[in-house]
């Protein structure tokens, strides 16, 4: 057996995703979850909605999750950490309440988060410790106790995350046919947000154009790309993209699309691209409907060879990076001097988000950060 590893102060983990329907029934009913407090209507849910129900009404992202905590779990055990993982949503089954319910009934005192966002921005972050803080004061009003609730930092240049999209990004340009393999274009994809939005995005010292949510996206980019130049010794040409825009028109978001990419790529003659979607942990919804579907007809119509390269998922090396992440974050806590693992040259994020960082329009309290009201 393996000796044993000590995650004290901490008691539990909690998984915390955005949840997904997992039946046609399910997916307005979810749509209205995710878009509470906008006025939208039902009929213009139900348009929205039809992405899913051209996948049965099913997103991938619970089975994903589904397997994540399995390769967590198993990962644990192998290495000695007794540590029990949880997992609750923020707009599905199982909800986030649910689960701190269940977790203050077990006796759970001291969490720690694992978020399934990998970058610093307002919706991958902060909207996230804005339902945590929500969670919790549901409990409270319930009368039953209240968990301390800590948060894992930012994981986007930690090896276990990187080294999986290198490898997804080798396999896919080894998969392209041998003539345009060379001269390939790899187009880094993540989620578009408004640009006021990515413009205060991080700490406060980090904000500016496009604030830590570009930065960090470019940096990953780097990353892969240097990673691949070294392996094949062939130097892609790279892009950082974006796609699954939700906004008005009239408001800025992030661009390119990645539709428009590919046009503006087969233009300028460029013979295949490797998609790589290094803005997502798992294959869900956007992944398979804005890559694999829309974007992927669109390089048909346009004869360009492309490849969608693989999210990290429940790949072991994410699953061990976790536990090097809350190992980390336990000594931490109990004031032991610690080894950080980060790639690049952005070093490791901060523990814990300070005031000011990825503020929302309207403040709202959030959990897990220097402005928690459940400190």
């Amino acid at each position: 057996m393996p000796d044993a590893l000590d995650a004290s102060p901490y008691d539990a983990l909690l998984l915390l995703s955005f949840g997904g329907p997992e039946g046609p029934d399910d997916v307005v009913p979810f749509l209205e979850n995710v878009t509470r407090g906008r006025g939208i209507p039902k009929e213009r849910l139900k348009e929205v909605g039809q992405h899913y129900f051209l996948f049965g009404g099913v997103s991938p992202i619970n089975d994903q999750n589904r397997a994540l905590l399995d390769a967590l779990r198993r990962d644990f055990a192998e290495h000695g950490l007794d540590l029990p993982v949880y997992w609750g949503n923020r707009n599905w089954a199982p909800y986030l309440t649910d689960t701190l319910r269940e977790m203050a009934a077990d006796g759970r005192r001291r969490v720690l988060t694992l978020a399934t966002s990998a970058y610093a921005s307002y919706s991958g972050c902060r909207q996230y410790r804005e339902n945590l803080a929500d969670a919790l004061a549901a409990l409270e009003a319930e009368g039953l106790p209240v968990p301390a609730v800590d948060k894992l930092r930012h994981y986007f240049n930690h090896p276990g995350f990187v080294e999986p999209m290198i490898d997804g990004v080798l396999r896919s340009l080894a998969d392209l046919p041998e003539d345009v393999r060379k001269g390939a274009h790899i187009a880094f994809t993540t989620h578009s947000v408004p640009t006021a939005a990515a413009d205060t995005s991080g700490p406060a010292e980090a904000h500016g154009d496009g604030g830590a949510y570009v930065a960090q996206h470019l940096e990953v980019a780097r990353l892969i790309a240097d990673a691949v130049r070294e392996r094949t010794g062939v130097d892609h040409p790279w892009q950082l993209v974006y796609q699954s825009r939700s906004g008005a028109p009239h408001i800025p978001w992030l661009e390119p699309d990645i539709c428009d990419h590919l046009e503006e790529r087969h233009a300028a003659g460029v013979p295949a691209v490797v998609m790589a979607p290094i803005g997502f942990v798992s294959d869900h919804m956007e992944v398979l409907y804005d890559l694999d579907t829309e974007a992927r007809a669109r390089a048909e119509e346009l004869g360009l060879p492309v490849r969608r390269s693989a999210t990290v998922g429940a790949d072991p090396r994410f699953a061990a990076a976790v536990r090097e992440l809350v190992l980390e974050r336990a000594a931490v806590e109990r004031g032991d001097r610690v080894t950080r693992c980060a790639l690049g040259a952005l070093g490791p994020s901060h523990d814990v988000c300070p005031v000011g960082c990825c503020p929302a329009r309207a403040p709202r309290p959030a959990a897990a950060g220097a402005d928690s009201p459940y400190a």
